[in-house]
């Protein structure tokens, strides 16, 4: 059984056995528009590695088990078993050769990213949910990083995420998207459309994960739907994720010169505008992107559905109480007592209809979502993780908030518009 594709071949784009994050990259591919080079592993890999392992029927019991304990147990042994035993050898005797293949056409590190057949659908993105691994060198590591894929499936934010969907994990299976790492002087992400009309265009230095897990406050770029640059709020990129000269990511300062310096210019941000729309095409809806500029141009990292609301119109008097502005995540408008959280240990103080306010929020607190009535945070962007699973719930966010925990005051009445990117309290 032939469990591997290149990215390149006109069967990669099948959802169903690629996963719609692979699938949908391979269409942008074979529409001409920039992406790194690739190799998918396919969904029945992962099904093979379960047969083998004897993991077929530990999976189908995790959500029949009525005792929450024992559902743990099976649940357990699931991400342990695809975590630490090997690979099966009719999986990684080719999986190996074509990576080996890859490495040395393009002389890069590797990135090993997920691809379940349940990401990146409209209703179901599953943003931040499951793991990506970035500048992978070694074969031992590449290896450990498939199977971490595999096993991501599992984890105890991922089976919160599906439950709440009412998604079965052993009725789906992970794929797994195995490229080179594009060594990216600064990455981000788009929106195709906003609530008012627009274009969005996120950006910080180096590799996009710290604005994926909502670790900085990116510049922020505004284009009219013809992709004329609008306006530009350079963000408050104090640290980078970088990749140059062939070395492992790792996390480092940004000078003070480039702290609010843009990450791009108009050209760059105009070009990145025409992939949005050129990828909304493909897809046949509106897009959230994901990008990386490397010194070979801009590639295309990733394209999913993007959920939009229309504005709100707030209530007079709410325009009469003190705001701070930030990045909206494009949907919703709502009002509830504020909780201000500067230590996740804090996080039950948050009860049904309460507005969380903290520093930073990634997607590992998706949990909080079905609880809260909106989200304010002091770092943060529209392309965030965070955000997206935001419109995916309609929960109202502002992100990249200067002093929020510090200007809110704990347990005052907040409306949260996540359109306009405002947020109001009720000052004593």
């Amino acid at each position: 059984m032939n469990f591997l594709l290149s990215l390149s071949s006109p069967s990669a784009a099948d959802a169903a056995r690629f996963g719609p994050k692979a699938a949908n990259l391979a269409t942008l591919g074979q529409r001409g528009l920039p992406i790194p080079d690739g190799i998918c592993l396919d969904a029945d890999a992962y099904r093979r590695q379960l047969e083998v392992l004897g993991l077929v029927a530990t999976a189908r019991a995790v959500f029949a088990s009525e005792d929450p304990v024992e559902a743990r147990r099976h649940a357990l042994r699931m991400k342990l078993d695809l975590l630490e035993q090997p690979i099966a050898p009719e999986i990684a005797a080719p999986l190996l050769e074509a990576w080996r293949d890859l490495v040395a056409r393009t002389g890069a590190l590797t990135a090993v990213r997920s691809s379940a057949l349940v990401e990146d659908r409209y209703g179901s993105n599953f943003a931040g949910q499951f793991e990506s691994y970035l500048g992978l060198e070694l074969e031992s590591e590449f290896l450990t990083a498939v199977r971490a894929c595999w096993a991501a499936l599992w984890s105890t934010r991922a089976l919160r995420y599906m439950a709440s969907h009412g998604l079965d994990p052993a009725d789906t299976a992970m794929a797994v998207l195995i490229q080179p790492l594009v060594a990216a002087k600064a990455s981000g992400g788009g929106l195709s459309q906003t609530a008012t009309g627009e274009m969005l265009v996120s950006a910080t230095w180096g590799l996009g994960s710290s604005i994926a897990q909502g670790e900085v406050t990116p510049d922020r770029f505004e284009l009219s739907r013809h992709g004329e640059l609008l306006r530009t709020a350079v963000g408050q990129k104090d640290h980078t994720v970088a990749c140059e000269h062939r070395r492992a990511p790792s996390t480092e300062a940004v000078s003070s010169a480039l702290v609010s310096k843009p990450c791009l210019d108009r050209a760059q941000v105009e070009e990145i505008g025409r992939l949005l729309r050129q990828a909304e095409d493909v897809v046949g809806m509106p897009v959230e992107i994901e990008w990386a500029l490397d010194g070979d141009g801009v590639r295309l990292l990733q394209a999913r559905p993007l959920h939009l609301q229309p504005a709100h119109v707030p209530d007079e008097i709410w325009l009469q109480h003190p705001r701070l502005s930030g990045h909206p995540a494009g949907v919703g408008w709502a009002t509830g007592r504020a909780v201000v959280i500067n230590c996740e240990c804090e996080i039950e103080r948050v009860a049904p209809g309460d507005v969380l306010v903290t520093r930073v929020a990634g997607p590992a607190l998706s949990h909080i979502l079905p609880r809260v009535a909106g989200v304010v945070t002091e770092r943060g962007g529209s392309t965030s993780h965070f955000a997206s699973l935001g419109r995916e719930r309609g929960v109202p966010m502002v992100l990249g908030v200067a002093d929020a925990t510090r200007r809110i005051p704990d347990g005052a009445q907040v409306a949260v518009d996540g359109v306009a990117g405002i947020v109001r309290w009720v000052a004593r």
